[in-house]
């Protein structure tokens, strides 16, 4: 049941993008990186990440202000990585004033996480 729900919600939200997310998403839908397939809105575990590469187990969220001060991040991180995703954040200001930075960055955890050797 709350499978379904969570497939729900990130339907709505695919629908109702913010500014930061639409501008990354123009890159990341762009096949920028090579070989590399990003989904939006992508349930993992209990949240749904922003973005997330599941061939790499990388996801992305984009935070505005809200999360400045918010006590979940932490346990929201600690959930997405116990499903055995690499999670980066970004600040929405920093994607819309500094997109090539945001994609540098995100190019070097792409390159971090193919070099990755998974564990026996």
């Amino acid at each position: 049941m709350a499978e379904k729900r969570l497939t729900s919600l990130a339907r709505k939200l695919r629908g109702e993008p913010t500014e930061a997310e639409k501008r990354l998403w123009a890159h990341l839908r762009a096949s920028r990186f090579e070989g590399v397939k990003f989904t939006r809105q992508f349930p993992i575990g209990d949240f749904i990440a922003d973005f997330a590469s599941r061939s790499l187990r990388l996801a992305i969220e984009l935070d505005g202000g809200q999360h400045a001060v918010s006590p979940t991040d932490a346990n929201r991180t600690r959930i997405i990585e116990a499903h055995g995703y690499r999670l980066i954040r970004f600040w929405n200001n920093e994607v819309l004033g500094n997109i090539d930075g945001v994609l540098t960055v995100i190019g070097q955890e792409i390159e971090i996480a193919r070099n990755q050797t998974p564990l026996p």
